[in-house]
């Protein structure tokens, strides 16, 4: 028998885009400055953005700034431990 030929998922942009914001917010500058810099790419989907937007402000210790240029300014603290 033979086996059906596995097909790789195609991300959504969802997907893309969560992992293009991901990279800019693990690089070195930004975690050294807590602080990185967004902008939605034209190609992506504005109910996307909205969505990873949303997500990322509610998470503890992320400031969400929205700039006049349609940029979006991420800044965090990392809480000390006990």
């Amino acid at each position: 028998m033979a086996k059906a030929a596995l097909t790789p998922k195609v991300p959504s942009p969802y997907e893309v885009m969560g992992a293009r914001i991901q990279k800019i917010i693990n690089s070195p500058a930004a975690q050294k400055a807590k602080h990185a810099l967004l902008h939605r790419l034209p190609d992506e989907p504005e109910a996307a953005w909205a969505q990873i937007l949303e997500e990322i402000g509610e998470t503890d210790n992320v400031t969400v700034a929205h700039r006049d240029d349609g940029g979006v300014e991420l800044f965090w603290v990392v809480p000390k431990e006990d």
